[in-house]
């Protein structure tokens, strides 16, 4: 493909990835939205739900780690159209499991496919936005992960409808499957077939042993594990409430399933609004300010979630930490890329740790749970989220040590 993109070509283009964003939120908040019906059909506890969340996890990093390969072999539009129909297929085999066979086993299967395709294209996505950032000149990134936001808050909000019309969990996963088919199918067409040439660094070391020091370098500097703190408490609040939230509001509050899916949907509305209009508020004050204010907002919020006598004030908690748990991430991201020189090894380390949070998060929660049960359990992420906070400061933006100009730098989440 050559360099230079028409302006309906780029328009496409980024149309499509921000249906592809939208499709992997989605996805997600399908299934968060309907484990508690799982739980009950197959008469499982906590431990058994974490260990579901386990499965999932180490399969979503398989899928992350094998994401680069694929991209190179099959490039991206094979590549992502291939992860998402693995997508569609775990989800559907989720509805299978649970309502058809009720087998705990197939539940898992489908919620290997599902993490590992997830995994996938996840990496690939992200791959194309930087691309065109590159192609347009702008910084878009965050929109792209507002899309993904969009695409948890309709699928919370379509998990709500199910719940409320009685859909059980095969017939829902069975229309979003196809839902996605559909979005993917209709999506990849517009994708170019090769990205834009990759401007190469040629000080970059050219031996193999040579570029895995250069890699590796970020492990042994004390801030990488300063902004791993910032990137933990805000990966397990956004993780913990994508998984946990719905099950909370129905095992510890009370509340119906409907309001579970709910609860949900509000905490994924307002992280959306967040990260749709937040990037002016971070121009103007600063990372670190936003990253503390942000983190007691987060921490105020989950406390009043735990704590609150009544679900309207445990709706309120859900927003809060909505809001709170917005911007860690991609601002863990952004300054772990602020020195271009290093950018690489810092952002893979950083990725690496707030992945590993996200996805191996939840399931540590869950076998917690099932001793001192599921709210109180929620008190591990207060601690987290104002260890975050405490640790905010090491996202003070470094010089540069090198003139290079930098490439836009990605402001990723775990979602």
């Amino acid at each position: 493909m050559e360099s230079t993109l028409t302006r309906r070509q780029l328009s496409r283009w980024r149309t499509a990835i921000f249906a592809i964003f939208l499709a992997s939120g989605l996805s997600i908040s399908t299934w968060a939205s309907r484990v508690p019906a799982i739980k009950d059909a197959l008469g499982i506890d906590n431990v058994q739900v974490g260990l579901l969340l386990l499965g999932m996890g180490v399969a979503s990093i398989l899928g992350l780690s094998g994401a680069p390969v694929v991209l190179a072999r099959l490039g991206a539009r094979r590549g992502m159209l291939g992860a998402l129909i693995v997508v569609a297929i775990g989800v559907v085999v989720i509805g299978v499991g649970t309502d058809a066979l009720h087998s705990y086993p197939v539940v898992l299967a489908g919620l290997a496919l599902f993490g590992f395709g997830n995994g996938s294209v996840d990496v690939m996505m992200n791959v194309e936005g930087a691309d065109i950032e590159k192609a347009t000149g702008r910084t878009i990134l965050p929109l792209f992960h507002a899309f993904f936001s969009f695409g948890t808050v309709i699928g919370a909000g379509l998990g709500v409808v199910a719940v409320t019309w009685g859909l059980n969990v095969v017939t829902h996963t069975a229309i979003i499957g196809v839902l996605i088919l559909v979005i993917a199918v209709l999506s990849v067409a517009s994708v170019p077939p090769h990205s834009p040439p990759v401007v190469v660094n040629t000080a970059e070391p050219a031996g193999w042993r040579a570029r895995l020091h250069t890699a590796m370098s970020a492990w042994r500097e004390p801030r990488t594990y300063a902004l791993g703190v910032v990137m933990l408490g805000m990966a397990f609040a956004e993780g913990g409430a994508n998984d946990w939230l719905p099950l909370a509001l129905v095992d510890g509050h009370g509340a119906d399933q409907a309001l579970g899916a709910a609860g949900l949907a509000v905490f994924s509305v307002a992280m959306t609004v967040v990260r749709v209009f937040g990037g002016p508020l971070v121009d103007r004050f600063g990372r670190v300010l936003v990253l503390r204010v942000l983190a007691a907002t987060a921490a105020a919020g989950l406390l009043l979630f735990i704590l609150a006598p009544n679900l309207p004030l445990v709706f309120v908690g859900a927003a809060l930490w909505g809001v709170g748990a917005s911007l860690g991430f991609p601002l863990g991201m952004s300054a772990a890329a602020d020195d271009p020189a290093h950018a690489a090894a810092r952002v893979s380390a950083a990725a690496t740790i707030g992945y590993v949070a996200f996805l191996c998060g939840p399931p540590i929660l869950g076998f917690i749970s099932e001793h001192i049960g599921l709210l109180n359990t929620l008190f591990i992420i207060v601690g987290l989220i104002v260890a975050s906070g405490l640790f905010s400061s090491a996202a003070r933006p470094l010089v540069p040590t090198t003139s290079a100009t930098p490439a836009p730098a990605p402001r990723a989440d775990a979602h």
